[in-house]
């Protein structure tokens, strides 16, 4: 398998030193911009003593450019301004607080950076590194002496890219994208059976659908499978549902109160058609004035201790669809802890601790659109073998299968149309 090149650009190692006191009991944050992106927000700390140095291991934030993103931005005058840059905004506040002037953020100073060719060797570079001034001129009228420590670097970081071929319930074949060609790398088999043949699965993970009331037969999805075969024919990897989607009390749908679940798996070497959990994935509905549809993958240990570690939590457009995403950095900025980023697919399971970033994307589509073709990126450096895909391609068949499992009960479907009705 051939990947496909990416260019990571991380901005990290953030700290800010003010004269005075002015804002030393105001939060700072700052807005990082790169055209054709969007904004990214994150906090930066103050450093007092002019021998501190802040964190050099911390990255706040990293945009993922391919072929495409590089071309426009090294293209004069493809926009507004005859460059693009990056640009770092740095603010006293957060925005809608009320640590700022008036509960508004006060603007400190700005950062920029100008695109150049050596954004697109491919090679790693370390593109800025240390201290700033960043505050006002005295010749602008302004106060001087506002100093941003940065460290920016680009890093290639390849990604397999791979397309289910046709809605994920017509059983269709996986390509891998290798620019315009595609070459076939799985098949996958959606299959559906009401009396559920996962049995051997509950003994490691309970399931609630044998106390299901037989009056709500006709309102539950269950039984639904997916395995995914390699070329040869052999099942390398499989979803199953394991809790059934059903609606929750006082409502028609599935809710947080009560999600379906998937329990996704690899072979395992003690024996044919036998299964190791690798991953589970839950799934519910979320109600408001644009439904979305929340899934939350949990990573599966196999250590004595057993355990669960939250890797992704993502609302998807109901409607529109849109993009799950296993990135630990980006979860990470929302953990209370740092999270423990796998090398490959297979030390997920063991939760090895190395370097973090992007793991994969699965961008899928939703309930008004037309039929989904699941699209997955995968990060080389988190894949080494054909085995290690395919558990990600089985993850992406339910994050896409779990749009419609989470559809209201008492919705008609359209005549017409490829779904099941239920």
């Amino acid at each position: 398998m051939d990947p496909k090149a990416f260019i990571r650009l991380s901005i990290g190692s953030l700290g800010l030193r003010v004269p005075g006191t002015q804002y030393s009991s105001t939060p700072c944050s700052c807005e990082i911009r790169l055209r054709g992106f969007p904004a990214q927000t994150t906090s930066i700390p103050l450093v007092s003593s002019p021998e501190a140095s802040p964190d050099f291991q911390t990255i706040a934030s990293s945009f993922y450019l391919e072929e495409s993103n590089l071309k426009a931005l090294l293209t004069p005058g493809c926009f507004s301004a005859p460059h693009a840059f990056l640009e770092i905004i740095v603010f006293a506040g957060w925005k809608g607080s009320h640590c700022g002037v008036g509960g508004k953020r006060q603007q400190i100073g700005t950062f920029r950076l100008e695109v150049g060719p050596e954004w697109g060797e491919g090679k790693p570079v370390i593109l800025f590194n240390g201290w700033i001034g960043i505050g006002k001129s005295k010749e602008e009228g302004g106060k001087s002496g506002a100093e941003l420590h940065l460290q920016v670097k680009l890093d290639p970081d390849p990604r397999y890219v791979f397309q289910f071929a046709d809605e994920t319930k017509l059983s269709p074949q996986i390509v891998q994208l290798q620019g315009t060609a595609k070459q076939p790398i799985f098949s996958c088999k959606f299959s559906q059976d009401r009396a559920s043949q996962v049995d051997q699965l509950n003994t490691y993970w309970p399931s609630s659908f044998h106390n299901a009331n037989q009056e709500t037969e006709r309102r539950e999805r269950k039984g639904w499978k997916v395995k995914i075969h390699d070329l040869s024919g052999s099942a390398v990897a499989a979803a199953f549902i394991t809790t059934p989607f059903v609606p929750s009390t006082g409502c028609d749908w599935v809710a947080r109160s009560n999600p379906g679940s998937w329990l996704i798996v690899r072979p395992d070497s003690c024996g044919p058609d036998s299964w190791q959990p690798w991953g589970k994935l839950e799934a519910w509905r979320e109600r408001g004035v644009r439904d979305s549809i929340c899934c939350r993958f949990h990573l599966l240990s196999e250590l004595p201790e057993g355990g669960e570690l939250l890797m992704s939590e993502i609302f998807l457009n109901a409607e529109k669809g849109g993009e799950f995403y296993i990135d630990t950095e980006r979860r990470a900025h929302k953990a209370a802890s740092p999270l423990p980023s796998p090398q490959s697919s297979g030390d997920f399971a063991a939760l090895s601790p190395v370097v973090g970033g992007f793991v994969m994307s699965c961008r899928v589509q939703g309930e008004g659109r037309k039929k989904s073709k699941p699209l997955v990126q995968l990060a080389m450096r988190h894949v080494t073998c054909v085995e290690d895909a395919a558990i990600f391609m089985a993850l992406a068949a339910a994050v896409d299968l779990s749009i419609e499992a989470c559809r209201p009960f008492r919705r008609k479907i359209r005549r017409g149309t490829t779904h099941h009705s239920w």
